[in-house]
Formats: structure tokens, sequence, C-alpha cells
């Protein structure tokens, strides 16, 4: 085609101008290279081939993802985060390699370039994952470290406590412990629950410590239950540190009570020997016992021989029922025992006699007999006979329990009893001379109402007709009490009567029987 520089301008023809860039030819490692960098999680893939707004979305995406992933936890991110961030990824690459197959790269002068690049950053997801991962180590370690010092400060908080308010708090400080053993084995807090430990057993045994032995049983007993949630092989020297001292516990807290004669003595020592018979602790029981039944011998002696003749009376049949005696110990346990209850048998006199002296005739005529039938041999069995011959006196006449009765007997003065009654009688007196004897019923005779004794006309023993059974006996010069019981009969009381005798008299007795009613 020619031009004519003097020809016409409507003959001259510009051509249209392209509206854009004309595809570069498909490369697949180009495609490769920009999926590569979009995968770094930057949208870079999107940058070299000018698709901004795309980048953009990439940015927003990762920023979003760190949003969700920082600081570190220990449970990570959200699996749905990690799914939606992932499938953006991958749906990225594939675009960017769609992308970058025909599309030419701008700054990188060659498509092997960016495809070395894109490879290079992946590592910065990758160290990222590494990073976070060692991040949320930690962030796991620093929990089980808080949830190990909650813990320490529970078992700490619970020793300034009674075991019985604090026993829930211990058993979650150990379940802690346990589980950070059982869960984390390899964990920093894991390692320091050995150190942890040592302050629980001696949180818990604190009132060992202070030597409040008592208090300390339930606590030293509920640490040999530990071995059963921690195992042996967790707790070590742990596992047995609890038996001496619960063993010591037992018995200064039984010996501590068989002193002060409270009962829980034997559920202590019976646990000790049960438990721990061949400690030196249980050693000590026998000793222990032989010391308390001198003292309640020694007692039966003293101010209040019924109180010490009732402890001592408890002290046997708690020593007989002592659980876990056996062997040696137990025949000396028994053997101190039987010494308690031959006390009890002979310091039934001096029981009989203090009763006597408080006016108690009642109690005393009870000690007395009893005494009087244990003891065949003592020497006192005679006076204790008196004695209740005195006392149920006394529970008709007062007035003759104002003098403890001796063993003298006899006298000078005749005294004869006759037994003006339908029932067989007893009779009994006290005074200078104290005793009893029986009389057969009189056949032919009746029990008195109470109204005609009282009448000015009464005189039993009075109808030379009857036969009356009678008895003499001699006494001495003074007053003497006489009482007349029936040995049988209903709603019939004692006849008593009060003789002042002197010399050169010859006295008659007459024994009757009262009725109310009949």
């Amino acid at each position: 085609m020619s031009w004519d520089p003097y020809g016409s301008r409507d003959n001259f023809v510009v051509p249209p101008m392209p509206t854009a860039p004309p595809p570069a030819p498909a490369d697949p490692l180009r495609a490769v290279a920009v999926g590569l960098l979009n995968l770094s999680g930057l949208g870079l893939g999107y940058a070299l081939t000018r698709r901004w707004a795309l980048m953009g979305v990439c940015w927003v995406a990762t920023a979003l993802l760190l949003v969700v992933a920082l600081p570190a936890d220990p449970d990570g991110v959200p699996g749905p985060a990690v799914v939606l961030y992932l499938v953006l990824l991958v749906l990225a690459a594939a675009h960017g390699a769609y992308t970058g197959l025909r599309t030419r790269l701008s700054w990188l002068p060659a498509a092997w370039i960016a495809a070395v690049l894109g490879l290079v950053l992946l590592a910065a997801p990758a160290g990222g994952v590494v990073l976070y991962g060692d991040a949320r180590d930690e962030a796991t370690e620093q929990m089980l470290l808080d949830r190990l010092e909650r813990a320490d400060k529970l078992v700490k908080a619970s020793g300034e406590q009674m075991f019985g308010t604090a026993e829930g708090d211990y058993r979650r400080a150990l379940r802690a412990y346990r589980d950070l053993r059982a869960d984390h084995p390899d964990s920093r807090a894991a390692k320091r629950v050995p150190a942890s430990l040592k302050t629980f057993y001696t949180g818990v045994a604190s009132p060992y410590e202070a030597e409040n032995y008592c208090s300390a049983v339930e606590p030293l007993k509920y640490l040999r239950t530990v071995p059963r949630t921690m195992g042996k092989e967790a707790l070590g020297d742990l596992a047995t540190w609890p038996d001496d001292r619960l063993a010591t516990s037992l018995y200064e807290c039984g010996a501590k009570s068989l002193s002060g004669r409270v009962a829980d003595w034997t559920t202590h020592f019976g646990e000790l020997l049960t438990t721990f018979p061949e400690s030196e602790p249980a050693g000590k029981v026998g000793p222990a016992v032989q010391s308390a039944v001198d003292k309640g011998v020694k007692s039966v002696g003293g101010d209040d021989p019924c109180k010490a003749v009732e402890g001592l009376d408890g002290l046997a049949t708690q020593v007989r029922g002592l659980p876990g005696k056996q062997g040696e110990l137990g025949d000396a346990l028994d053997k101190e025992a039987g010494r308690a209850e031959k006390s009890v048998s002979t310091g039934g006199y001096a029981c009989g006699v203090d009763q006597y002296k408080d006016g108690s005739f009642s109690a005393a005529v009870t000690s007395m007999n009893a005494f009087a039938k244990d003891n065949p041999n003592h020497k006192n069995r005679a006076r204790a006979k008196k004695i209740a011959i005195a006392a149920e006196v006394a529970q008709t006449v007062p007035a003759a329990g104002k003098r403890l009765p001796t063993t003298a007997s006899g006298g000078s003065i005749s005294v004869t009893v006759k037994n003006d009654s339908p029932d067989d009688i007893t009779v009994l007196y006290t005074g200078p001379v104290t005793g009893s004897f029986k009389l057969k019923a009189c056949g032919s005779c009746k029990s008195y109402s109470l109204g005609s004794t009282l009448g000015l006309g009464f005189k039993p023993c009075n109808d030379s007709g009857k036969n009356y059974p009678q008895r003499t006996i001699r006494l001495p010069v003074g007053t003497t009490y006489f009482v007349h019981k029936a040995q049988g009969g209903v709603g019939k009381s004692p006849a008593s009567d009060t003789a002042k005798l002197s010399p050169g008299f010859i006295y008659t007795e007459c024994a009757y029987t009262t009725s109310y009613g009949f």
C-alpha cells in the first residue's frame, strides 16, 4: 500500500486498538507456580496475576484464622474453622493454577522462579503449624500446672480445718493428682506430683504432728486407703508412711481413754491389736491395762468405793471382750481381767459399808448379800451378813441405821419372840448385837388389819389358847430394833418394834403381820 502525501485524507484508515492483551500461551509450570504461591495463604499467586480482590479474600481468611487460633489454646483451633480454611486454600490454589495457565506473570521474569518461590513459601504455613503446636503444648503445660497449683492450694487450706470438714477437699485434690499422673504422665505437672503428694500426706496427718492423737486416727486411716486409687508404685515410700503413725495414734488415744475410763479405749486398742499386732505400740497394751487395773483396785479403798467397784467391773468386762487379744498378750490380759473381777467381788464389802453410812440401806442389803455369797471364805463375810440384816431393819426403822453393826453376839437379858402370824416369818434385829432367825407360822393365827393395830386394846400374842411358835434369845442392855417380816403372802408389810432392854427383866417380843384391806 502506498501513501500519497498529496492525496485526500479521507482515503487514510486507522486500525482499531485491542481491548486486552492477548492471552499468553498455556504454560503448565506457570499454573503450578501460581497455585503453589496461593497455598501460602497470602494469595501471592493472585498478586502475580493481578487478581487483587481475590488476594484480599485470602488475606482476610488468613487473618480470621489467626484471630481464632491465637493465643494458642490447649484445645487447639476449632475443627470447622480449620476445615473451612483448608478448603479455601485448595480452592485458591486450584483457581490460581487455572488463572496462571494462560496469564503472564508480573514482577517475576520466569515461571520457574515463581514455582521455586512458592515451594519456599510453603515452609511458612508448615512452620506456623509446628510453632502453633509448640505453643499449644506450652498452653497445655500451663493449664496442667495451674490445675496442680489449685490442688496444692486446696490441700493447704484443708490443713487448717477438721478432717471431717476437709475430707471432701482432700479427695478432690487427690483426684487431681491421680488424673495428672494417669492422663498426662510426661507433663511437667505430673513430674511435680510426687512432691505434692508428700505435702498432701503431711497436711492430712497434721494432727499427728501436733500430738492430737485421737484426732489423727481418722486422717491416718484415710491415708492408708490412698494406694487403692494412686497405686503403690506411684506413692513409693508414702504407701506405708501412715502405718507407724496410725499405730502410735491408736495406742496413745486408747491409753488416754483408758486412763479417763472412757469406753472407746477398746475400739482403739482392738484396732491396734488387729491391724498392727507386731508393732511396738501393740506391745504397750498389756502394761497399760495392768496399770489401769492397779489404779482401779487401789480406788476401791478410796472415798467412793461403789463408783470404783462399778468402774472396775466395767473395766474387767471390757478387757474380756477386747478384740485382737491372743497368744501371750491375750493370756496376760485375761489375767488382769480376773484380777479386776476379784477386786470387784471383794470391793462389794467396802461399797456396802459406804452405802450403809450414806443411808442407802436397800443398796447396802444388795451389796452385802452379794459379797457374802461370792466370798464364802472372806474374813469380812460374817460382818457383811450382819450389816445386811441391820440395813434391812433400817429400811423399816431408819433409826436402826445410825450405827454400823459389829459381829458381837449374845447378852445378859432374855428376850422371847413369839409368832402371832399365819405366815412363816423372819425376825431381824439390830442394836448392840445383830442377828436374825425364822419362826414357823401360827396355824390358828391371822394377819391383823392396820386399823386394829392402832386401837388401845390391841394386844397380840395374848391368847392363852394358842400355841405360838417362839424362840428365846439373849441380848445386851440397850436399845434393840426388831422387824418381823412375813416370808409369803400378798399385801403384808413388816411389823417393827423398838425395845429398850434393862437389867433384871425378862422380855417378850410379839411378831405379827398387818395387811391393807385384807
